[in-house]
């Protein structure tokens, strides 16, 4: 299974994980959208090593010098509103990507199960492009397939990343079906989903503590 836990080779990322969960510091809001920024640039920073370079050559106030970049820059997408601080932290290092968005969320019946239902999408053209996807709680699965099925009505990606701060084992194994190609990058994996999908130990919902309760419609 092509997935890198980012908890195992980075220590600060348990402590990032470890803050995102605690009910006692989850009320600091600023706090907990920094943790998933702070994710998602460690994310970005892997993610840069697997990226093809070119050779320019540029003046300093010296001399000219031949020196390498990135030949072609990512397009980084999130799902609106819980990936927002995820999505930040991936551009904070990658600031010259295009970015998309895609609206998508679970419409819960008087049971409180649900389906994904999704009424936006904007992005740019992806063909041969690395595309970048954070969703910071990779539950089920259902909601980012349906969104990476419309991302590549915008094009064939050269690679396609996925970025997630928490997911389940079932919601790797299921995007890994469905887009055998991608890479899925992680803070850390829950074995467990509740009968109604959410993560367990998980964190809660990361849209309202990034941002607060939402009216439920």
């Amino acid at each position: 299974m092509n997935t890198v836990v980012l908890s195992e080779q980075f220590s600060l990322v348990n402590s990032w994980i470890n803050e995102l969960r605690n009910v006692d510091i989850q009320h600091d809001r600023m706090r907990f959208r920094r943790n998933m920024e702070r994710i998602g640039e460690i994310a970005a920073f892997e993610i840069s090593k697997s990226l093809e370079q070119k050779e320019i050559e540029i003046q300093t106030p010296l001399n000219k010098i031949k020196v390498k970049e990135i030949a072609v820059q990512p397009v980084i997408t999130t799902i609106l509103r819980a990936g927002v601080p995820l999505f930040h932290g991936i551009l904070n290092y990658f600031d010259k990507a295009d970015c998309g968005f895609v609206a998508a969320y679970r419409k819960h019946d008087a049971n409180d199960y649900f389906s994904i239902k999704q009424d936006y999408l904007t992005c740019p053209d992806i063909e041969g492009r690395p595309l970048i996807v954070g969703d910071p709680m990779l539950a089920t699965g259902a909601s980012l397939i349906e969104a990476i099925k419309d991302l590549l009505t915008n094009g064939k990606p050269s690679q396609l990343h996925i970025v997630a701060a928490i997911a389940s084992k079932q919601g790797i194994e299921t995007i890994a079906k469905a887009y055998p190609e991608a890479k899925i990058w992680v803070g850390a994996i829950d074995e467990q989903l509740t009968s109604k999908g959410y993560i367990t130990p998980g964190l809660g919902d990361a849209g309202d503590l990034s941002y607060g309760e939402k009216l439920q419609r």
